[in-house]
């Protein structure tokens, strides 16, 4: 396992749509467990592989310490409600936003093992659901902040 560079805002490969994963190889299984270890390292809840400039639908979420999930080629099938809160990036270092998601989703992905499996999530997890899906499609959580961007230390969030 290796941690891999995270691209940041102004990289073109954050602008671009992913191509779907159409097997598992040695080299995907890799780049899954070098997303887990680089997000833990900078201390994320959530990666996407374009974030390390690989142009896959693959997500990697951990927002409930050490319940994993790994999302090849997620699609949102519902959403409901919604929830404004501050929301951070690793792309986009030091800075957060105001943005308004869903309170609620439900998505079909396919977890390693090539398997297609259903999840529901609220709050946290479907807002980490829901952010990494965008990135898959070239869009970047600043495109959707409501009001201006801060700082980190101004509101303590990341």
């Amino acid at each position: 396992m290796a941690i891999r560079q995270i691209r940041v805002i102004g990289d073109e490969i954050l602008t671009k749509a992913c191509k779907p994963v159409k097997e598992m190889n040695e080299r995907t299984e890799e780049l899954i467990e070098d997303m887990f270890e680089t997000m833990y390292e900078n201390n994320g809840c959530g990666l996407a592989a374009p974030q390390v400039g690989i142009r896959k639908r693959i997500v990697v979420i951990d927002v409930d310490d050490g319940n994993q999930y790994v999302m090849i080629n997620p699609e949102i099938l519902e959403t409901s409600g919604s929830q404004t809160g501050a929301e951070g990036c690793l792309s986009v270092p030091g800075k957060n936003g105001q943005v308004t998601r869903a309170e609620h989703v439900k998505a079909k992905a396919l977890n390693e093992n090539m398997e297609e499996y259903t999840i529901e999530a609220d709050g946290l997890l479907a807002r980490c659901i829901l952010h990494e899906c965008d990135h898959l499609d070239g869009i970047l959580y600043v495109e959707r902040v409501e009001g201006e961007l801060h700082d980190n230390d101004e509101e303590g969030e990341e």
